[in-house]
């Protein structure tokens, strides 16, 4: 159903990395980083294809575990599946590479002009407390909450993490727009729990799900707030 349908949402959630925050650019960086220690290593991409599957199987396996310790598990296991060594200070700077991950160049003063028209802002993401804190500081002081897997203790796209992001905000998922950029993650709960989701679509391949589309879809985060006026929330 198009958005100028439906009733102006009281919050707005956000997936953080890859929609608010750099994420492609700043991982191949750390990752290359990485690699500089190693003779005959992968491309970054070649590695981080390799990672995102042990990240991804780590975060569906119970029991629930710190971001922190499935990116340190996760690097550990792509090293040894690449033939590389695996050095524990390798994990240090990856989660702190995480956490200095800076906004897309549009974002902060987006997010401004949305908390300016009303809206409330919430991040939902997989991550820890603290790695998350890091990005959240380079916002501009304009989202209003944060959740994380490590507050619910579950990752996306399980029901869990915005079952507590919805009890925590006080809302039902009829009353939010969740704004991200994740198919894989964000898209399978949006379809499974039925909360209205509008895609950043960044260019970078991800592609749709075969059973599921978007209330809308923009290239970029400061797109959001003409689509908003055009729906007669703005």
């Amino acid at each position: 159903m198009p958005l100028d349908h439906l009733p102006r949402p009281q919050w707005l959630t956000f997936d953080c990395y890859g929609t608010l925050i750099q994420w492609d650019e700043g991982l191949q960086a750390t990752v290359s980083r990485i690699l500089a220690a190693s003779t005959d290593a992968p491309t970054p991409a070649q590695f981080l294809q390799v990672y995102d599957e042990h990240e991804h199987r780590l975060e569906r396996t119970p029991p629930h575990r710190s971001f922190a310790d499935i990116t340190r598990e996760s690097l550990r296991l792509t090293m040894q599946d690449l033939g590389l060594a695996y050095r524990p200070e390798d994990a240090d700077l990856l989660t702190r590479g995480i956490s200095a991950m800076p906004p897309f160049p549009e974002v902060v003063d987006t997010l401004a002009a949305l908390k300016q028209a009303g809206f409330r802002l919430c991040i939902i993401s997989n991550t820890d407390d603290q790695i998350i804190a890091g990005n959240v500081a380079q916002l501009g002081g304009h989202v209003d909450r944060v959740i994380t897997a490590e507050q619910a203790g579950a990752y996306k796209p399980s029901r869990k993490i915005f079952a507590h992001a919805h009890d925590g905000l006080g809302v039902t998922p009829d009353e939010v727009v969740h704004i991200c950029a994740s198919p894989h993650l964000d898209h399978a709960a949006a379809r499974d729990i039925g909360f209205r989701c509008v895609w950043i679509d960044r260019g970078t391949g991800r592609k749709l799900l075969p059973d599921y589309r978007p209330d809308a879809t923009v290239p970029t985060l400061d797109r959001v707030p003409g689509l908003f006026r055009d729906a007669g929330w703005l």
